[in-house]
């Protein structure tokens, strides 16, 4: 029975497959000297002729004075292959990715040549994985943050064996259809965890992903049977040391002592327009060493693969810290000509120096050429793929026998089942509940769901007292209590979404939420476009969503967000109007888990209406009241969240007068454009052109739902600081507003 069950959760794991759609400061007496190579003579090969050493790197300003990593400490439990085989496989890669860039005459060829020695020694030696079953919940994860060298993951995915990249992937880099995308896309490329190129967001995404680990292994490792037992591996450049996101999510990794977190640094001094001496020119180490972070430097990232073995080592021995190894390297490394410059970054070598580079790393092989020892070395990760796998399998099965809740609980999160019946926790309201925020509605979801789903946790960047987001029922995630599940962020919307993102993608079952002043999603857009880009499910809980919010005044008062967020493909905007709209919204929320959601929430009271209802809020838009017959309203009065109670009261007004009134509310535009022609009909009959909407934000994009003859009451300025009802007032959001509009349609 166990064994069957373990099986079971490796196939529903396995299911997931199916896809959907730049500085250190060194004097130059430290910095490597860059030869033209000569290597060993292989089978097959013919060695090059030497030359003479020539330094290509430039003098620094300042030194680093973190301490280095001696080759003598070469790493015992690495699996050491010999060092031509190495120097072979390492070239392998470094030629797959030239050779990929020359054919499209597109992408980056720099990183992949500089990076091929650590990206060797992590997939050949250190990683554990599966590459029959990208997904396998154990496996080590790994995240390519300078995404423009993503021929290096590609690479290495083709020679660990990884059925996503064939050889006729890589011969269509960058091509219409292709799994080789110009930077790595997970919803196209099994084997790659996350979506990553805009710089500094894949550390971030690492940093999410670590945090998964050790949350989970605290939750559910017991004495005998560590169950969850991962690394993530992280390779950043200078640019993404640049961004300030890779700042504040590393803030937050040393913070939180993620032992398992290691990144390689790949500090080869050059980004687009030259060296980074011309605008980065700090000490990474020492900040790092700052933020709470192991540092270690390896000098020679070239060709010191001992050094490279022995910085793992030591950062696996650091339990309590993450670790950051800068590794030294030479950007493409091994052409003559382009070698540590910026004209090898961004475009092609070109023909002439594809063929300087082939005699200069003595490489004969016509493109995309694996030789044969190199191929038969690396098929050896498949068996032992499997071989891993079908041990964890094992394992769980013993802890299923002898821990069966959490083995319940566990299993949810590594497959995405959710709960059987946990809709049924969320909460219910009738017209005679009391008005409330919903902000604090929000807050009674949030509990509520907490309780039933075992992959649910978030928190806020500094505002839960605020965004009301705090989980009464369970501590805070710290170092030493990492069992726990509200999230504190601090301070850095940026990094917390992207962290939210890491979360998401770590496992089907997670359900992370953030949260923070609707307004401020334009500190953290970028990763919430990611979240949309990638389909990581995290749920976005934004609070004091208008003018609403009253005397903070218009650096606070969100206008335009609600229409970015609506063109913003693959997400949901959702502004509930009350209680039951809002739990409606978070159901929507959670059952959408490639879709990342956005809850705009007042701050200001409003009052539970009638005829709203968790299932109608499912639809997008749906009618809460209407007095017409035959699907012919005089006129339909459309609003969203707390503007809705508005269009209510002027309804009121106008069937007073003798007019069918029909209420629309549009929770989600969405969600409604999804819904059948004739459901969309009997909401919006397209006979009926008197339509009036009302939204405290801007008109932008309402023409789609009023159509030319309708009119759209909203706010095309920034707002005012004052109190919520004067500003409604003084900015006419107000039922005497619609009534007026209604009255000059029909």
């Amino acid at each position: 029975m166990a064994s069957s069950s373990s099986l079971t959760l490796s196939q529903a794991v396995l299911s997931r497959s199916t896809v959907t759609h730049h500085g250190s400061n060194l004097p130059s007496s430290d910095r490597l000297s860059v030869p033209t190579f000569s290597l060993p003579t292989f089978s097959g090969l013919k060695k090059s002729s030497s030359a003479s050493t020539t330094s290509l790197i430039p003098s620094r300003r300042r030194v680093n004075h973190h301490r280095s990593v001696r080759a003598s400490a070469a790493v015992e439990t690495l699996e050491k292959t010999d060092t031509a085989l190495v120097e072979k496989s390492i070239n392998t890669i470094r030629f797959l990715a030239v050779d990929a860039v020359e054919k499209a005459n597109s992408g980056h060829p720099g990183l992949p040549m500089g990076c091929a020695p650590m990206g060797h020694i992590l997939y050949d030696e250190v990683m554990r994985y599966n590459p029959k079953n990208p997904y396998w919940f154990n496996r080590d994860r790994f995240v390519l943050s300078a995404g423009h060298g993503c021929m290096l993951q590609y690479a290495l995915l083709h020679l660990a064996g990884y059925d996503s990249v064939q050889e006729e992937d890589l011969k269509n880099f960058r091509q219409w259809g292709s799994k080789t995308p110009g930077h790595p896309e997970n919803f196209e490329t099994p084997g790659v965890e996350v979506t990553t190129g805009p710089l500094g967001q894949g550390v971030a995404n690492a940093v999410g992903l670590a945090l998964a680990e050790r949350h989970l292994a605290a939750r559910y490792n017991k004495p005998d049977n560590e169950i969850v037992d991962h690394y993530t591996y992280v390779i950043l450049g200078d640019g993404c040391q640049m961004e300030g996101i890779a700042n504040e999510a590393c803030s937050l990794a040393g913070h939180w002592g993620l032992g398992k977190l290691i990144a390689f640094y790949d500090d080869n001094h050059i980004s687009i327009d030259g060296d980074t001496e011309i605008a980065f020119t700090e000490s990474v180490g020492t900040r790092f060493e700052g933020l709470g972070w192991h540092v270690i430097w390896v000098k020679n990232g070239n060709t010191g693969y001992d050094e490279i073995r022995a910085a793992i080592k030591e950062a696996k021995a650091v339990k309590d810290k993450p670790t950051l190894i800068k590794v030294t390297t030479t950007i493409g490394y091994g052409s003559p000509n382009k070698a540590n410059s910026y004209s090898v970054h961004g475009s092609a070598l070109g023909a002439k120096e594809v063929d300087a580079t082939r005699k200069n790393l003595a490489w004969p092989y016509e493109p995309f050429h694996v030789p044969e020892d190199v191929k038969k070395h690396w098929s050896r990760h498949v068996p032992q793929g499997s071989a891993l796998e079908a041990k964890w399998n094992a394992k769980f099965a013993e802890y299923e026998k002898k821990y069966p809740e959490e083995a319940a609980e566990l299993k949810s999160i590594i497959t995405g089942e959710l709960p059987a019946g946990w809709e049924r926790a969320l909460p219910t309201y009738t017209p005679e509940s009391p008005a409330d925020a919903t902000r604090n509605l929000s807050q009674q979801c949030l509990n509520a769901l907490v309780k039933v789903l075992p992959g649910f946790l978030g928190g806020s960047a500094d505002l839960a007292s605020s965004n009301m987001t705090l989980l009464k029922m369970f501590g805070d995630f710290q170092k030493n209590t990492p069992e726990e599940r509200n999230l504190r962020f601090g301070v850095r919307e940026h990094g917390m979404g992207a962290i939210s993102n890491g979360i998401a993608l770590h496992s089907p079952g997670f359900i992370p939420y953030c949260a923070t002043f609707f307004v401020f999603t334009d500190y953290m857009r970028a990763a919430i476009r990611i979240s949309a880009l990638s389909e990581a499910g995290v749920i976005y809980v934004m609070t004091h969503d208008s003018i609403g919010l009253g005397e903070d005044g218009p650096t606070h008062q969100p206008i335009e967000h609600l229409a970015s967020f609506r063109a913003m493909p693959n997400i949901l905007m959702l502004r509930p109007a009350d209680g039951n709209e809002t739990a409606g919204a978070y159901k929507v929320a959670v059952l959408n888990r490639k879709r990342p959601s956005i809850l705009a929430l007042s701050r200001q009271k409003l009052p539970q209406l009638a005829g709203t209802s968790i299932e109608a809020a499912a639809k997008g838009g749906y009618i809460i009241s209407d007095n017409s017959s035959g699907n012919k309203p005089n006129v339909i009065v459309i609003g969203t969240g707390s503007e809705l109670e508005i269009a209510v009261k002027a309804a009121d007004e106008l069937r007073k007068e003798g007019k069918a009134v029909r209420v629309v509310s549009l929770v989600s535009w969405e969600l409604f454009d999804e819904q059948s022609d004739a459901y969309k009909e009997s909401v919006l009959p397209e006979a009926v052109s008197a339509r009036v909407s009302i939204e405290a934000g801007s008109t932008f994009g309402w023409e789609k739902i009023v159509g030319n003859k309708g009119k759209a009451i909203g706010i095309d300025r920034f707002g005012a600081s004052a109190p919520a009802g004067k500003i409604y007032k003084e900015f006419g959001i107000t039922a005497e507003a619609v009534i007026a509009a209604a009255r000059s349609l029909c």
